[in-house]
């Protein structure tokens, strides 16, 4: 079966794997299109992006447009008479003519089953939800927000220990498969096209400073289920002393108890401590004080001075 000519548009560690499959699927690559390089870390020292770090591995064609709604990027692109664009979590919207430009479209995978979850945050927000099922959905792009017809799913469960991180893990690998099988269908004009029911859309804002800090007057599994989606970035907050105390695990160590305090101390355990809720009690089991390295509760519970009866803000 022909391969298909394809621009690959990605920038994050999630699509890795995916520009990794075209590769050893022997996919011609015309080039491969990413974010520009941004300042990082504490020298903010100019730093590749993951997608721009293996594009260089495998010595692609790199482009890295500021804009791509601009002119000569569309012109770029045009010139390379792509058969498919594959757009993998790149970090910018495309315009319409881009859009229609490939003979096969632009398709993208997304790190959800559409039409829950479109936008920015899926995984985070899948985990904060309390969702058991998560997947991959491919699409036909079109100028709206992940609104485009569904080619083909692939599952995945979500475990109770699941956090962001682990779930995004799971995602990212089995975006590369179902994404081969996405392209072997639409080369061999065998891919449906399955419009988007509208009526069951959910939208997966943008994580902000308000949705990281924690609110203990909600119940316990909301908490826990918010420390897990936050996990590994950008991690549950709340306030002690008037300083951030960042929340990194917990486990609910009473899922109906009635509490009267939200936020008060309730236990100090082996573990680390356990906290009263708007329904139920939650045990912090590591925790990372303002200024400081990441730490198990109960380590913090000794050098800090926590004790049963002090409100966590």
């Amino acid at each position: 079966m022909k391969k298909l000519k394809t621009i690959f548009m990605g920038t994050p560690d999630f699509a890795v794997p995916c520009l990794d499959m075209l590769v050893k699927e022997g996919y011609y690559i015309a080039a491969v299109v990413t974010q520009p390089d941004r300042p990082r870390g504490r020298g903010q020292k100019l730093a590749f992006s993951p997608v721009k770090e293996a594009a260089l591995h495998y010595n692609l064609s790199i482009i890295q447009p500021e804009n791509v709604k601009n002119d000569d990027f569309y012109h770029q692109i045009a010139a390379l008479a792509p058969d498919v664009i594959v757009v993998v979590a790149f970090g910018q919207l495309l315009p319409k003519k881009l859009l229609e430009l490939p003979t096969h479209g632009c398709i993208n995978v997304h790190a959800s089953l559409l039409p829950k979850y479109r936008g920015s945050a899926p995984i985070h927000w899948a985990i904060i939800n309390g969702e058991t099922l998560s997947g991959i959905t491919t699409m036909y792009m079109d100028i709206g927000m992940d609104t485009g017809d569904m080619i083909l799913k692939g599952e995945v469960p979500i475990l109770p220990a699941d956090t962001t991180g682990s779930l995004h893990d799971k995602l990212r690998n089995l975006g590369a498969g179902v994404l081969s099988e996405t392209l072997q269908r639409i080369a061999a004009g065998t891919a449906p096209r399955t419009p988007q029911n509208d009526a069951e859309a959910t939208y997966a804002r943008m994580l902000c400073r308000t949705t990281e800090r924690i609110d203990w007057h909600q119940s316990a599994t909301a908490i826990h289920n918010l420390v897990r989606g936050l996990n590994p970035w950008p991690v549950a907050y709340c306030k002690y002393q008037n300083k951030s105390l960042k929340i990194w695990q917990t486990r609910i160590y009473n899922e109906s108890e009635l509490c009267s305090r939200p936020g008060q101390i309730a236990q100090i355990t082996r573990n680390g401590l356990v906290v009263e809720t708007g329904k139920g009690t939650i045990e912090l089991l590591e925790v990372q004080p303002e200024s400081k390295r990441r730490m198990k509760a109960s380590d913090c519970v000794c050098g800090y001075c926590l004790r049963e009866g002090m409100m966590l803000e």
